[in-house]
């Protein structure tokens, strides 16, 4: 695992507040915000900040934006109160670096989405100017929330250098064998813990970070 101990864990897509605090209470890191009116999971930045609010220290607020004006995401970043912006669409290193200024101390992420024909030197320009990637499932006419895996062998040809986040149909079914193929910064679920978009399943929910902290607790004692 590179030296590294724990998985960090991100739920994305929430909607409401008793699924927020269910993820809370079950150990996540981070509860991840989809800001884009197209998505089946869209919540409006008053709603959001609603929820937000209301959660314990120490779990981070991600709000997911796809090509929207940088000033309008400083707007809801500071409305809000997010840690992190996570970018999906197709904004440039420059506008990443933009962003990290205006919304400081807000940090950004860069959403990649992978398919046969990502390539490193189309994630390279990003190196230096986020904090982390995500890396979902490339499909043609979608931007994420595919419930859909990739090819997890192609992660090692991007050479990334920063941390990155495992995301694209990850669920109780499937996360360790994630974990032992690519050993992530972190994964990031949100349809395979559904019971609808935008409705998430509280014990599907508790299985996942259950699965992730068996996994880590194997690797301290040599069982994986």
């Amino acid at each position: 695992m590179n030296g590294q101990k724990r998985i960090r864990i991100k739920i994305c897509g929430m909607t409401r507040l008793e699924d927020a605090l269910c993820a809370a209470e079950a150990g996540v890191d981070a509860l991840g915000f989809i800001f884009y009116a197209k998505s089946p999971r869209s919540i409006d930045p008053e709603a959001a900040q609603r929820i937000i609010a209301q959660l314990p220290p120490f779990v981070d607020a991600v709000g997911v934006f796809v090509d929207r004006e940088l000033q309008q995401v400083e707007a809801i970043v500071k409305q809000c109160r997010l840690s992190y912006a996570q970018l999906h669409g197709t904004e440039s290193p420059e506008d990443c670096r933009h962003l990290a200024k205006i919304a400081a101390p807000c940090q950004v992420l860069k959403a990649i989405r992978v398919g046969p024909q990502t390539t490193a030197a189309e994630v390279a320009p990003y190196q230096d100017s986020i904090q982390g990637f995500l890396l979902d499932t490339y499909q043609k006419n979608a931007v994420g929330g595919t419930g859909e895996t990739f090819d997890w062998s192609l992660v090692d040809r991007l050479n990334l250098i920063k941390p990155f986040l495992l995301a694209g149909g990850l669920s109780v079914d499937n996360i360790r064998l994630a974990l032992e193929q690519v050993r992530p910064y972190g994964v990031d679920a949100n349809s395979g813990l559904e019971t609808a978009p935008g409705i998430k399943d509280h014990t599907l929910i508790r299985q996942f970070v259950a699965a992730v902290r068996k996994f880590e607790a194997d690797c301290l004692t040599g069982q994986q």
